[in-house]
């Protein structure tokens, strides 16, 4: 599948993903790819979010690759079930551990658990081994529990701006490789 074939969901977590972040850059050079808006960035409310991301899947055109960071991954996981156009593949990367009560602020934890069932469609997490909001074991096994593709990201925080990762290349050929495998469903 080629990026024109899909329609790519960009799916930031927390605060939103600033100019310089690898998610923001990435929209702006995927014609087909959108930001899902949330009205409360710094607020996030699990309903309203997942609900954020449902409509935006809903209204695809084409066959939708969502495209995760941080808590978009739990809105994502947990906005499926009422997602009734075809997801075809998702690409997570520095998934939190939203069941750790050392989670902060604490409000984030109303993302969690996450469903550990098989997804019905190909994925990757993307995870670090320095990561503040995720130990490393956690994302491996929540990836192990989906079926993805796990990829170790070695020592590279939470994989955002702050972290050096604005341009992301490595990034971007691994998220071009993964579209390359997706079928239209």
């Amino acid at each position: 599948m080629k990026a024109k074939d899909a329609d790519i969901l960009i799916i930031p977590g927390y605060t939103n993903s600033g100019a310089d972040h690898w998610q923001s850059r990435w929209e702006a050079k995927l014609s087909t790819a959108r930001r899902v808006e949330q009205a409360e960035w710094s607020k996030p409310v699990r309903e309203d979010w997942t609900a954020a991301v449902a409509e935006a899947a809903n209204s695809a055109d084409r066959p939708v690759v969502l495209v995760a960071h941080s808590l978009g991954i739990p809105t994502a996981i947990h906005a499926l079930p009422e997602i009734r156009k075809p997801v075809v593949g998702a690409f997570f990367v520095a998934p939190p551990d939203v069941a750790n009560s050392n989670i902060r602020p604490k409000h984030l934890m109303t993302f969690g658990p996450y469903p550990r069932d098989p997804l019905p469609f190909p994925s990757v997490v993307i995870a670090s081994r320095n990561d503040a909001f995720c130990d490393f074991d956690v994302a491996e096994d929540i990836a192990a529990a989906w079926g993805s593709l796990f990829i170790d990201a070695g020592a590279a925080g939470h994989i955002n701006a702050e972290a050096g990762f604005g341009p992301w290349p490595e990034g971007s050929m691994v998220f071009a490789r993964f579209l390359s495998r997706l079928r239209a469903g």
